[in-house]
């Protein structure tokens, strides 16, 4: 019999166990600068730049060499008729032939070359610092919605807390006459309509959890632990960041690397040369002959060769410049745009902390004191309390909020200006 309990008894222990560390107290939890530094680590996106950056870096290196030199084989002055055809030493003017050909392409255009493979490493590496900055910000930003969410999350334990006590106040009002019965039923409605305002956070924790789980996997389970981050917002600062973000400051390797590609252009109007050194082998009788060729390309036809291709590349460096341009613009617009947000959502959160909240509890109380001295109407008590609750739910709403636009002031204008 002990042992019959005894084994029963062991998977009971172990549900246990498992109940307790799966409690929102015992959970993992995830702070959010342990979320950035994942995010640094494990984004497929970033180890796919840093790949990015070493294939440019591995393809400048042969950029400025010279070409591979071709080894040339052949025979000359094969007799194809005559008495002696088909011979390879019959006739004292066959050769078999052995040589080397260096291509030698000029030297601006070499120089271009290796302009163009410097830029596109770091053009590459300013990309990788355009990723960064994103998995910076959306990791931070769906790590502030996941805090969010559980602080809202949290409060339903006050909320069900008080409509106990509700539930028991009104119970106590019809017990003493000063209340009807079906005033019983008004806070088992509440219960139902927190209930289904829960299970819609129930969604965003899920919909939070899947944004954050992009940026670092599995952990993003984990309960978000700490405080909402608040970064200082310096608007003279941030204003003189704006041109170092690294959107914008990608096209100096871009405009660099297109200013190379038109000077490579420009390079194909000026004659590449190869040399030939060839070693001629003849009968015995005959001796053997050394030959040595130069040769030179002659651009004689730039109006439709190679004009056109320069046009072509001075149009896409202006293009770069006209889409920087543009881009500053927009970045100027977002800029003023979030600030005009962040000051807004400054003085919603101040407000809500200083006024809305507080006035929402005092009509609570002033409702509830009518109510229990049988004065006051149970439905203002109810309106009351849920002006309450919503005040609560929008003040966590405010400060993430709040927080969002800091961190993408913070990420996108403070911390890549530095």
């Amino acid at each position: 019999m002990n042992s019959k309990c005894f084994c029963t008894g062991r998977p009971l222990v172990a549900g246990l166990v498992a109940s307790v560390l799966a409690w929102p107290g015992f959970a993992s939890a995830l702070t959010l600068d342990e979320a950035l530094r994942l995010a640094e680590n494990t984004a497929p996106s970033l180890i796919a730049q840093d790949a990015k950056i070493h294939a440019a870096s591995s393809a400048a290196i042969p950029a400025g060499e010279l070409p591979d030199p071709k080894l040339l084989l052949g025979v000359q002055n094969y007799p194809v008729s005559g008495p002696n055809r088909g011979s390879l030493d019959a006739d004292f003017m066959t050769m078999q032939m052995v040589g080397i050909r260096q291509e030698m392409p000029n030297e601006a255009k070499r120089k271009a070359r290796v302009e163009v493979a410097s830029a596109a490493v770091d053009r590459a590496a300013a990309e990788r610092r355009i990723e960064r900055l994103n998995v910076r910000q959306s990791t931070a930003l769906a790590w502030i919605s996941s805090y969010a969410v559980e602080r809202k999350n949290a409060l339903f334990q006050d909320f069900y807390k008080e409509n106990r006590l509700l539930a028991e106040t009104v119970n106590a009002q019809i017990a003493g006459g000063r209340a009807q019965p079906a005033d019983a039923v008004t806070p088992r409605q509440e219960a139902a309509q927190l209930a289904e305002q829960q299970d819609d956070l129930i969604r965003q924790r899920a919909q939070a959890q899947a944004a954050l789980k992009r940026w670092i996997g599995p952990v993003a389970d984990a309960t978000p632990q700490g405080r909402l981050p608040e970064w200082p917002v310096d608007t003279s600062g941030i204003a003189h960041n704006l041109q170092h973000h690294p959107e914008l400051a990608a096209f100096a390797p871009m405009t660099r690397e297109a200013q190379a590609r038109v000077n490579e252009a420009q390079a194909q109007k000026k004659s590449d040369w190869s040399w030939e050194l060839d070693y001629q082998h003849r009968d015995r009788q005959f001796g053997d002959m050394v030959s040595v060729q130069l040769s030179w390309d002659l651009p004689l036809f730039p109006e439709t060769r190679q004009n056109p291709v320069i046009a072509a590349r001075q149009a896409q460096l202006d293009q770069l410049e006209a889409e920087r341009d543009a881009l500053s613009r927009e970045h100027t617009q977002q800029l003023e745009s979030e600030l005009a947000d962040y000051e807004q959502l400054d003085r919603a959160m101040h407000r809500s902390e200083d006024s809305l909240l507080p006035l929402a509890r005092e009509k609570v109380e002033l409702s509830m004191a009518s109510y229990r001295a049988g004065k006051g109407d149970l439905n203002a008590v109810v309106a009351a309390r849920r002006e309450l609750i919503q005040a609560r739910l929008k003040q966590v709403d405010v400060q993430a909020q709040r927080a969002l636009s800091n961190a993408r002031l913070y990420f996108a204008y403070g911390e890549s200006g530095q």
